[in-house]
């Protein structure tokens, strides 16, 4: 027997309802919530590494403004599915988010796709060089607006697909859900970066040596898939709904607050003090105790109606309300640790100057394109996972004879830790690359291809797969545990909103850098020519900033507190993901 979890009128989860195996939900609708997703990752993914050079080339923008479109195009990708997330658990529901998430992003691909084709979308270029000082103003609205449909349409489909799929496999055992999800997220990173794995080296390759019409049409044709496998299997998802605005519950517990501040905490010691419906928690958590005030009852008689309902929402709530703001609240420290760590992530564009700057060839006859080293990234974070979940945890856990697997927070600082020593290594290799650089005389040819091989570049991306197979999953699964099951689309678009705050963070960040360095006529340490320039430096400042990350976050677990895996001594154990 299976079940599917509903929800009250107020927007609170009941308890999950017996199902019968041939009802809606369970494994089978995965394939197609994850083939959404994974089209459109191939898709969107496969436009960007090779995005610096589309713009720097075909648009004659120089390497730092380039760089900043692309910062500000993953920011507002890695935004907007925040802006979903709360869409979906408010108004819309998370199914009819990701339908027309794939609309969106499907247009905005075939709109970008039409620069290619048309030779007016762009500045005037023939085979060697782009004639026009810039492009017109007309061109840049014609590509900001194709970023733009494709940033809201990813918001659309990555704020729900993750909590989507989880709603289909809720059996309401919470300790075989425990296992269950465990394994649902990390598999579904696996298919995500298998995903990414394809657009970085396949669409790239055909970007490379099939041309952009070519290049751009591929992604067209797959997200065009990805809306298809999506609405393929409409009639088997379990399609909750929400009934209430997050946003609104979160702005009624605030003015409640405020309302009730002359009301003394102390001399509400009773359950019957606090506003709660039935079959919920009958009183508020212990932290953040000031918001407490907005669910308790002052006057009966005039906080309800004759009826029974709040007389005015708006100086009365329930403790979930107040519970759901608190736990948003809560988290929140721990969410800004991972926005450095995204910091760290999005450094794509510099590595693909690296990289053309390199020996690319494998052997005498094939050349790894530019933008696929980081295919390296995708591998071992694949790798890492598999042996994580099939080799070292049932090792590990047969060796101590008990199940044994590490904390979400143990997990996050890891890879955080990791990313500091990817940084430092990403350092020491480009120093490397510099200084061989200037001895065979390319001071002034950035374009001049060193006698180094690009295969150095593989080690400083193979340490950020390890860290992010251990910080991205870990933050994930954090989000979605530790929040309501009412908040579960905003709790996977958690990380996806630290991604995009990064991403600002890594423009303000390059943006003063590059002001600071080339003061009084010096080279800026992100130079359009990386041979002058002082990538290196850039690297270890990265480096040294994602040291003092890993202290706050260490400050930060403190403050939190047990998770929920820890609390329950829940610390999980190997398992299929089985119907």
């Amino acid at each position: 027997m299976a079940t599917t979890p509903t929800i009250e009128e107020n927007g609170t989860m009941k308890e999950p309802l017996l199902r019968n195996s041939n009802s809606k939900g369970g494994v089978r609708t995965l394939p197609f919530i994850i083939a959404n997703e994974a089209f459109e990752r191939v898709a969107s993914h496969g436009l960007q590494p090779n995005m610096i050079l589309y713009l720097t080339k075909e648009y004659a923008l120089s390497a730092a403004r380039a760089a900043n479109i692309l910062f500000l195009w993953s920011a507002a990708t890695n935004f907007t599915p925040i802006v979903g997330a709360f869409l979906a658990d408010s108004y819309m529901g998370r199914y009819s988010i990701i339908g027309f998430g794939s609309i969106i992003s499907l247009l905005g691909m075939v709109l970008l796709w039409l620069t290619a084709l048309i030779p007016q979308a762009r500045p005037f270029c023939d085979r060697f060089s782009c004639t026009g000082a810039s492009p017109a103003t007309s061109q840049l609205l014609h590509l900001y607006s194709c970023f733009g449909l494709m940033s809201i349409g990813a918001g659309g489909i990555r704020s729900s697909s993750l909590a989507f799929g989880a709603d289909q496999l809720d059996t309401g055992n919470s300790l075989k859900d425990a296992g269950l999800l465990e394994r649902f997220f990390s598999w579904y990173y696996v298919s995500i970066t298998v995903s990414v794995f394809v657009a970085v080296s396949g669409i790239v390759y055909i970007q490379d040596n099939m041309g952009w019409e070519v290049g751009f049409g591929v992604p067209v044709l797959l997200m065009l898939l990805s809306a298809i496998s999506f609405f393929l299997a409409s009639p088997f998802y379990v399609k909750l709904k929400s009934n209430k605005s997050l946003l609104t519950s979160f702005a009624q517990v605030l003015v409640a607050s405020y309302k009730n501040r002359d009301i003394q905490l102390s001399s509400c010691g009773t359950d019957d003090f606090y506003y709660h419906t039935k079959g919920t928690v009958s009183r508020p958590s212990e932290n953040l105790r000031f918001l407490n005030r907005a669910c308790i009852i002052r006057n009966p008689q005039q906080n309800f109606t004759p009826d029974g309902k709040v007389s005015d929402p708006w100086s009365l709530c329930t403790v979930n309300q107040v519970d759901e703001l608190k736990a948003l609240i809560k988290v929140m420290p721990i969410w800004s640790t991972g926005v450095m760590m995204s910091v760290t992530m999005s450094q794509n564009s510099f590595p693909v100057l690296q990289a053309t700057s390199m020996d690319r060839h494998v052997t005498s006859n094939f050349e790894i394109p530019a933008g696929s080293l980081g295919l390296f990234t995708m591998t071992s974070m694949i790798v890492w996972v598999a042996l994580y979940n099939r080799i070292i945890l049932p090792v590990a856990s047969k060796i101590k004879g008990k199940s044994v697997r590490l904390s979400l927070k143990e997990r996050m600082g890891i890879g955080i830790i990791i990313c500091c020593i990817a940084m430092a290594v990403s350092g020491m290799v480009e120093s490397i690359r510099r200084e061989i650089a200037i001895q065979q005389g390319f001071s002034d040819e950035p374009e001049g291809v060193v006698n180094m091989s690009a295969m150095w570049l593989a080690p400083q991306n193979i340490l950020l797969g390890i860290a992010e197979s251990f910080n991205a999953i870990g933050q994930s699964e954090f989000f979605y545990t530790e929040l309501p099951k009412s908040m579960s689309s905003i709790a996977s678009a958690l990380f996806i909103l630290g991604m995009s705050v990064g991403n600002l963070a890594s423009s303000f960040i390059m943006n003063t850098v590059d002001a600071i360095t080339k003061r009084g006529n010096g080279e800026s340490w992100v130079s359009s020519n990386i041979n002058k320039g002082h990538y290196d430096y850039y690297c270890w400042l990265l480096g040294c900033l994602s040291f003092v990350n890993f202290l706050y976050f260490l400050a930060c677990c403190k403050a939190y507190g047990p998770c929920k895996d820890e609390r329950n001594g829940d610390l999980g154990g190997d398992g299929e993901i089985d119907e």
